[in-house]
C-alpha cells in the first residue's frame, strides 16, 4: 500500500504551459541530454498512458473552484497507467495558494469498482486517504464526474526533485464514467495541435534546466485537464 499521510506532505511548485509540436520536440531533445526519462516508462517515444476519473459534487464545486481561481482547493481522482488494473491509485490533489501537494493510496480493483458506482456504503477503510475520501463523498455527495486520458512523456532531475512532463492526445470521456472500460468513447479536448508542459519542483529549478526550458516559446496555461474535459459538450 502506498499512502502519504499529512505528516509526509511535500509542498511543490507547479507550472503549466502550452507548446506547439515543433517547440515540444526541440525541448524533449534538449531535456533528454540533461534529465533522465521516468524509470517507469514503457514506450520508446513516450512514457505511459494515463487514465483518471475525477469526482465532484452536485454543484460542481471542484470545477467551479478551478475556473474561479480559488486559492485553496482540492479534487479527488482515481488513476491507472496503461490500463493496468493491478495498480490503481486514489489521489487527492491540493492547491494552497502558489503551492500544491498530493496524497495518494493504492486501492484494490474491488474498491475501485465500488467508487465508480458511487457505492460507498460497503467500502471499509480506516486511517487512510480512502477513509478521508469516504467522509467527504458522503458529506458532500461526491460522484464520478469525468474521465480524462492522455499520453505522457516524463523526465526527472534529482536536485529539488524536478519533474517535467509532456502530455498530448488529451481526451475526455465526458459521457461515460466506466473507468475500467478499455474501448471508452472519448473526445479530444483543447487545441489538438498543442502539447501540455508541466514543470514541478520542491524549492527551485536548477539554472541549466531553467535555461533549457526558456529556450523555446510557450504559453502559460491556467485551466486544468479536468476543467477542459468537463466542458466538452
Amino acid at each position: 500500500m502506498i499512502y502519504n499521510d499529512m505528516s509526509d506532505i511535500t509542498y511543490r511548485h507547479e507550472l503549466k504551459f502550452l507548446l506547439d509540436p515543433f517547440d515540444a520536440a526541440v525541448l524533449k531533445k534538449q531535456l533528454s541530454l540533461v534529465c533522465k526519462k521516468d524509470p517507469h516508462s514503457v514506450y520508446e517515444d513516450y512514457s505511459y498512458d494515463i487514465r483518471s476519473l475525477y469526482f465532484d459534487d452536485a454543484r460542481n464545486t471542484s470545477f467551479d473552484d478551478k475556473i474561479n481561481g480559488e486559492r485553496t482547493r482540492k479534487k479527488y481522482r482515481i488513476r491507472m497507467y496503461n490500463m493496468d488494473t493491478d495498480f490503481i491509485m486514489l489521489e487527492c490533489k491540493h492547491k494552497d495558494d502558489i503551492w500544491t501537494y498530493k496524497q495518494d493510496q493504492q486501492i484494490s480493483l474491488d474498491v475501485c469498482k465500488q467508487l465508480i458506482k458511487a457505492d460507498y456504503a460497503n467500502v471499509e477503510a480506516e486511517g487512510t486517504l480512502l477513509e478521508q475520501f469516504l467522509v467527504d463523498a458522503k458529506l458532500f455527495g461526491l460522484k464520478p464526474a469525468v474521465i480524462v486520458e492522455y499520453k505522457r512523456l516524463a523526465y526527472t532531475y534529482p536536485v529539488s526533485d524536478v519533474r517535467i512532463t509532456f502530455d498530448e492526445d488529451i481526451r475526455s470521456g465526458r459521457y461515460d464514467n466506466d473507468f475500467l472500460r478499455k474501448n471508452l468513447l472519448t473526445f479530444s479536448v483543447g487545441d489538438e495541435n498543442c502539447i501540455e508542459l508541466e514543470v514541478k519542483c520542491n524549492e527551485f529549478i536548477p539554472a541549466h534546466i531553467l535555461a533549457v526550458l526558456n529556450s523555446v516559446d510557450k504559453c502559460r496555461l491556467a485551466i486544468s485537464k479536468y476543467a477542459l474535459a468537463y466542458q466538452i459538450k
